[in-house]
């Protein structure tokens, strides 16, 4: 069964992936991590209510992609950057922005984001909303949502969620085989 069928079978609406154990949401970041060369010159929307869970899958994300760094949350200073050793001939550039304080979609422009984004940066953006008009376009969304018991994460376009999902039924596969062996 993959990911995609076991969330359907456990109540989910096509697409979601039920990520209400903090395991399932390392999980989802792992699976996103497993091909930085997929995240290169890529830009994330991380959207979903105040403590949904976006700033916890950015955090396990860069985990994922090897940062070892204490991983601030940027809720105060809007950005912050990061440089993990992904796969490719040079590490990867991760912009974390938290948008939630911002209160001007202009006021980005003082970050001198365009200048820091190219083909090796991965910008992950929480609150895109907030940066309506400034910010470049997404190449994926997450929309995390809580309902009274699960926490949701809907990935779109459709090819990166497939991508996802794949991954996620090899790691599952994977660890089934370790407890198996153990």
């Amino acid at each position: 069964m993959t990911a995609h069928e076991h969330d359907s079978a456990a109540g989910a609406v096509a697409g979601q992936l039920d990520i209400s154990a903090l395991a399932a949401t390392q999980n989802l970041a792992v699976a996103l991590a497993a091909d930085g060369q997929m995240l290169r010159g890529k830009v994330m929307y991380l959207q979903g209510d105040l403590g949904a869970g976006k700033t916890t899958l950015i955090r396990y994300l860069l985990r994922a992609l090897g940062e070892t760094a204490t991983i601030k949350s940027p809720t105060y200073g809007l950005l912050e950057t990061y440089q993990v050793p992904a796969d490719g001939p040079k590490p990867l550039q991760v912009l974390h922005l938290d948008l939630y304080r911002l209160e001007d979609a202009e006021e980005l422009e003082y970050l001198g984001l365009r200048d820091q984004f190219d083909a090796d940066t991965l910008v992950l953006v929480e609150w895109p909303e907030r940066g309506a008009g400034v910010l470049p376009t997404a190449d994926m969304t997450i929309h995390i949502h809580v309902d009274a018991e699960h926490r949701w994460a809907v990935i779109t376009p459709a090819p990166f969620r497939q991508a996802v999902e794949h991954r996620l039924d090899s790691l599952k596969n994977v660890i089934r085989k370790i407890h198996k062996e153990y």
